[in-house]
Parts: C-alpha cells; structure tokens; sequence
C-alpha cells in the first residue's frame, strides 16, 4: 500500500509518501508545499494545484491527514481549517480513501509518547524510514502521519482476518 500522509498548514503543508508492505516501511517522498502572498483565496489554490502533483507523481493508494486542534486564535484556527479542506479534498477528489488522525494519536504511534516533540518525531521517522532525506520538520510529520496510517491500516488488517477465521 502507498499511502500520501498530510500535514496541514497554510503557509507549509508538509507531504510524505511511504510504501508498506505487511510490517515494512519503504520512504518514497516527501516534501512541503508553500503557498506565499496575502490573498487568501490564492494560497489554497496554490496549495490545491502543489498538492494535486504530489498526487499525480506518487499514485497513493490511501492519504491520512492530521487533524486540526482549536488555539486561542479563532481566524487562525479557521484558516487552518481551510488548508485542511485543502488536505482532505485533493485525495478524496483522486479517489482515495482518507483517514484522519489527532496529533497525539500520530506521536504516540510512532513515538510512543502522545505529546513528543517535534525533535522526537523527527528522530523516530529516520530510525523507521532509513536513509530519508528530509525537507523540513512539515515533512517529517507528513511521514509521521504516513507510518501512523501504516500501522493502524496494518492492526485492521490482522483484526479482519482474525475475525473471517473466528466465522469459519
């Protein structure tokens, strides 16, 4: 399974593609897209058209996307939110089944610790993905999320098929 994981944001909105295959976990790319200006309306679509690329040069078979948490500051979490309309669109519009995650969820699948920093996540996506090259921190949990969908897709996975046998 190739699977695109998002981290939303409006000026950087980290991406990373893995490839998992059972219990193993393969980097294929990552990077951030940058939206830049005032006009708000113009960074989505700025956002919109790197991201649809992304899509369209890695053919993810699944996306997961970091949910958005509520600060102090309304119009900020609110454009946020737009960025991660953005996030959920692109896949969804491609196809692909899209997962979302709360950030504490994300760090303590592939930390261990709910509420890791930034500078553990980073340490524990290049223990996972050997030898990756990272664009930014945005990038790292972009791949964070990837390997958090990895493993949860994975523990379904076994679940189902101890299920179908329990049935037989």
């Amino acid at each position: 399974m190739r699977i695109l994981g998002i981290d939303p944001g409006l000026r950087n909105m980290g991406w990373g593609v893995i490839e998992a295959e059972g219990t193993r976990l393969r980097h294929v790319a990552n990077g951030v897209c940058k939206s830049s200006g005032d006009d708000l309306a113009y960074r989505l679509l700025s956002l919109f058209e790197q991201l649809c690329e992304v899509v369209r040069l890695h053919a993810p078979s699944a996306a997961a996307v970091e949910n958005t948490f509520v600060n102090r500051d309304g119009v900020a979490t609110l454009k946020l939110g737009q960025a991660r309309g953005i996030a959920m669109l692109v896949p969804a519009n491609a196809g692909l089944p899209v997962a979302e995650y709360a950030p504490n969820a994300v760090k303590k699948t592939v930390v261990g610790v709910g509420h890791a920093e930034k500078q553990q996540i980073n340490h524990m996506v290049r223990l996972q993905l050997p030898g990756v090259e990272l664009a930014g921190p945005d990038a790292a949990d972009a791949l964070a999320i990837a390997i958090c969908h990895a493993h949860h897709a994975q523990s379904a996975g076994r679940l189902e098929a101890a299920m179908k046998k329990a049935m037989v």
